[in-house]
């Protein structure tokens, strides 16, 4: 069927049954556990065929285009969160997720791959190129750096910054995607150069749009509905709105999408898994972050890069650790490990805090 495996094609059944139950859920009012349970599964679900229908596309574009256009409209899901969660007044939710996102792909899923790929690996060591690598840690570093900025002038006794948050957020959201824009553009550049794939893809260009149009528009409808239910969900299971902000939204609208790197890099792909997740994690900090703080001026909390002390040094440790773990080239099974293991202190900390 269109070029699908017998899997894919039950993976879409399920997607739909889901997303359809979610609708049910949220317009018959039912259970807000229930709703947001079904609302969770089709965001998850969608993310996976907004990524799978974007991945067919760039085939016919090459590997660098393919990687950027991936990254860019698998973020769909998770901006449409963030744009309902900011016009509803949850801007801790907005805000944890973004934060949220970062550190899911940044510590659980590149950890995840790197454990994977040094399992395959004849010495147990997962290498790859370093040079995007090396980039992206300097485009996540710019951008986490900016935001322990602005935590430090706001500690300041003196400090009045906090008076003009979104002035000063609004400017480095401009420096970062000039930044960002100033790597990007060379990037592709230099990836339209290589062969495009395109025995690869398995769908056509026409099936590859239509999927990518309905899980793109879908995805605005469920976000919505996911929103509605999060806070009296959260309620009834006595959690804040911090973790299911930097864990349960982070995961379910932007991490499954990047479940493909460890699948790249069990089969033996290092490069490419790196290339993916880490690309992943450079947009969300210095593209969809700027993006989302100059849309937010649009309504009445605009979204700023203030932020607790907790999430600012996790942010702070995770650019240093991954920095450090995939700047040379190479990385092992216990590097790997690390990082999923400060993702999971930090939901942990989330999670009692809140």
């Amino acid at each position: 069927m269109l070029g699908l495996s017998r899997i894919e094609v039950v993976v879409l059944g399920a997607i739909t049954f889901f997303t359809a139950a979610a609708g049910v859920a949220h317009y018959r009012g039912l259970t807000p556990l229930l709703a947001f349970g079904l609302a969770t599964l089709a965001l998850a679900g969608l993310a996976w065929i907004v990524s799978f229908s974007t991945e067919q596309v760039g085939e016919r574009l090459g590997p660098a285009a393919t990687g950027v256009l991936q990254s860019t409209l698998g973020n769909l899901p998770e901006f449409f969160v963030v744009i309902f969660a900011l016009s509803a007044g949850k801007t801790v939710v907005a805000q944890t997720a973004i934060v949220g996102s970062v550190l899911a792909n940044a510590l659980l899923v590149l950890g995840l791959a790197i454990m994977a790929g040094a399992y395959v690996s004849k010495d147990k060591i997962m290498r790859f190129s370093p040079r995007l690598p090396n980039d992206t840690a300097t485009l996540l570093l710019l951008a986490v750096f900016i935001i322990a900025l602005v935590g430090i002038a706001i500690s300041s006794e003196h400090g009045k910054i906090e008076h003009h948050l979104v002035a000063v957020s609004t400017v480095a959201s401009i420096s970062l995607l000039v930044v960002y824009g100033a790597w990007l553009v060379p990037y592709v550049r230099r990836g339209l150069g290589t062969e495009a794939t395109h025995a690869q893809a398995r769908v056509g260009m026409r099936t590859a749009i239509v999927l990518l149009l309905v899980a793109g528009s879908s995805s605005a409808f469920v976000s919505d509905w996911f929103v509605a239910a999060l806070t009296p969900s959260m309620d009834k299971l006595n959690l804040s709105e911090a973790f299911a902000g930097l864990v349960i939204v982070a995961i379910a609208g932007n991490a499954v999408e990047n479940v493909a790197g460890i699948v790249l890099a069990a089969k033996g792909q290092p490069d490419l898994a790196v290339s993916i997740v880490k690309n992943s994690v450079a947009q969300i900090a210095c593209f969809l972050f700027p993006v989302l703080v100059l849309v937010s001026l649009l309504f009445a909390t605009p979204l700023t890069f203030a932020m607790p002390p907790l999430l600012i040094g996790a942010l702070v440790l995770t650019a240093v650790a991954v920095w450090q773990i995939t700047g040379d080239g190479e990385a092992a099974m216990f590097e790997g490990l690390a990082l999923v293991a400060l993702y999971v202190l930090v939901a942990t900390i989330t999670l009692y805090a809140g």
